[in-house]
């Protein structure tokens, strides 16, 4: 599919898990948006207005279908998963939680799913635990379910690891958090563009992720949450859209999640997002996860046989494949696959405890998406080779 997208080219782009390139239909469908579609939603009585929200809506119904929502008024549009994050941490546990509560995540974390919580933590009293992770770099359920405890109200947990690639056993996961009463959030940036979801099969509270990994726009994501959960959160930011009545006395709320959408929202964004959904389908989450595990299979099958480099993570790691070459700064390994043509990360992926457990500074990360290819690994191996001339470690 290399050639749906424009900005990929003859490029060895590498670095879908931070975002992803965009097909082509997406970058249409925005254009569309901001041209000859353009106009606001939910506020004007004009023909184009009302297509507009149409539109707008229609995609929230599509978001709903596409993870397997119980209805669209169990999604909430947001800037993206981080803002998700922060709106149940701010609207569920910052009224929820008391002192003497606890928050489960584990060691393998982004930075979004660890400071929110510590923000709510430190404000409400509450305490945070961490779940250790197997040799092979996957959340430990089975050491999660030996230290979950009825003072644990929430688990917050990626789906599918940005750094190791490792997928989490999501249903498992919940299953261990209900069984005391907590609820759990699932993070999904990475799973999302791979795998197929369905939130009520999970049995999971909340899951967020982000268009932008979703060959979609940036500055628009998604929360999702049971209803029951949404109807008793208070609103998280206060402005226009987000009211019933207004007085100076006493403002009323509308009903979610329009409750949780104030001021005028990033319409060409959802646009975008309902456009990318599409090309998703249209393509096949399990052939992309097909393609992209064996991609990931033939990268670290050829990375385990360069001296020095040493290679993270599971071994079905789902799109992503972590990485560090003895001796050589991962900024510095990424400097010189730039200069090849590779684009790869490098750095401590905003998961620093992650890093800290690994016993590294940083990795370097090479991360798979619709268009990548073999020609990319091929480009990607030889690149490394390049480093281990230069720096002469082997």
């Amino acid at each position: 599919m290399r050639h749906d997208f424009p900005g990929v080219g003859n490029w060895h782009y590498l670095d879908s898990a931070a975002t992803a390139q965009k097909p082509q239909a997406v970058i249409d469908a925005i254009a569309r948006a901001y041209g000859p579609d353009y106009a606001t939603v939910h506020r004007g009585v004009y023909e184009r207005s009302a297509n507009m929200t149409l539109a707008y809506e229609a995609a929230r119904r599509k978001v709903a279908r596409f993870i397997g929502a119980g209805a669209d008024s169990e999604i909430v549009y947001v800037r993206g998963a981080t803002e998700g994050i922060n709106l149940v941490a701010h609207s569920w546990a910052g009224t929820q939680l008391k002192t003497g509560d606890r928050i489960l995540l584990s060691m393998l974390e982004h930075h979004s799913n660890i400071v929110p919580w510590q923000i709510v933590a430190e404000r409400v009293g509450a305490a945070i635990d961490v779940v250790p992770l197997t040799a092979d770099g996957r959340i430990d359920l089975d050491a999660m379910a030996a230290m979950i405890t009825p003072a644990h109200k929430l688990v917050a947990l990626a789906h599918v690891s940005n750094v190791l690639g490792s997928v989490l056993d999501v249903r498992r996961a919940a299953d261990i958090a209900h069984s005391v009463g907590a609820k759990i959030l699932i993070d999904g940036c990475q799973a999302v563009p791979r795998l197929a979801v369905d939130v009520q099969a999970l049995d999971c509270d909340f899951y967020v992720f982000s268009a932008h990994k979703l060959y979609g726009p940036t500055g628009i994501g998604v929360l999702w949450a049971r209803k029951e959960l949404l109807d008793a959160m208070p609103p998280y930011q206060g402005g226009g859209s987000m009211i019933d009545k207004v007085t100076f006395e006493k403002t009323t709320y509308a009903p979610a999640p329009t409750r949780f959408e104030a001021g005028t929202p990033h319409i060409t964004g959802v646009v975008g997002l309902s456009a990318a959904i599409d090309y998703v389908e249209s393509i096949g989450l399990d052939r992309i996860h097909a393609h992209e595990c064996a991609l990931v299979g033939r990268a670290r099958a050829a990375l385990e046989q360069i001296n020095s480099v040493r290679v993270f993570g599971p071994e079905d790691s789902a799109g992503i494949l972590s990485f560090e070459v003895e001796g050589v700064h991962p900024h510095d390994v990424g400097t010189i696959l730039d200069e090849t043509g590779v684009a790869i990360r490098a750095g401590h992926h905003c998961a620093q405890p992650l890093m800290r457990h690994l016993g590294v500074e940083a990795t370097a990360r090479a991360s798979f998406g619709i268009y990548s290819d073999e020609s990319d690994v091929d480009a990607l191996v030889a690149g490394l080779e390049r480093v281990r001339k230069i720096f002469a470690n082997d």
